[in-house]
């Protein structure tokens, strides 16, 4: 089994490359505050129906640590959590949380440096009263994601690479990341020169 962790050192431009559009969350998950190092873990998943948040306060007390936090909720009128429950998150190992949904105490969050990904802050609490089963498939940022799929965040967005196909994706992004890390500025210009000439040549361009 593939470690999450290993996906510190890609690029969320390269996951997104190799994995293709449906494996990356809308432009709306954005983090919080930064800058700050690029996060990946397992994602232990959390659904929250709109204007109640008590499965993340719950799942944060059962995560285990490195484990980033997923939850569904495409709330925009309550905070599913507060600067006190980001830092029991964070006390607990928890590595970091993308939302679906808002936040509030920010300024905690960020003195704190616990990474939040998410749509945004508001200073209303939701309730906490419905009771819906964690570890269970959820839709966030429009990626489907699953228990145990490493979800990979940074300033560019976030990425979930499903389990299955962790060791092959770690591979290809490996290969991609080596191939570039050793091609000059020059061979770098020269070969997307002559792709884009192709392609407009192609297209009957003259100029």
């Amino acid at each position: 089994m593939t470690d999450a962790t290993e996906f510190r050192a890609v690029p969320t431009t390269t996951l997104a490359d190799l994995l293709g559009h449906g494996q990356v969350m809308d432009i709306g998950i954005r983090p919080l505050w930064g800058p700050h190092e690029r996060v990946a873990g397992p994602a232990f998943t959390v659904s929250c129906p709109p204007g109640d948040n008590l499965m993340l306060h719950a799942a944060i007390h059962r995560a285990g640590p490195g484990s980033v936090v997923v939850v569904e909720s495409g709330d925009l009128d309550w905070a599913l959590a507060g600067g006190n429950v980001c830092a029991v998150a964070q006390r607990r190992g928890v590595a970091a949380f993308v939302l679906d949904g808002l936040i509030r105490d920010l300024a905690e969050v960020r003195e704190a440096r616990f990474p939040v990904f998410a749509r945004g802050v508001i200073p209303i609490p939701g309730a906490k009263s419905a009771v819906r089963p964690l570890g269970e498939p959820v839709t966030c940022g429009g990626v489907r994601v699953e228990a145990g799929d490493i979800v990979v965040a940074d300033e560019e967005g976030v990425v979930v690479v499903p389990a299955a196909r962790g060791a092959e994706v770690l591979t290809a992004a490996r290969a991609r990341l080596a191939k570039e890390a050793g091609e000059s500025p020059d061979a770098w210009e020269a070969a997307h020169r002559a792709r884009v000439d192709k392609i407009l040549a192609e297209r009957g361009f003259e100029g």
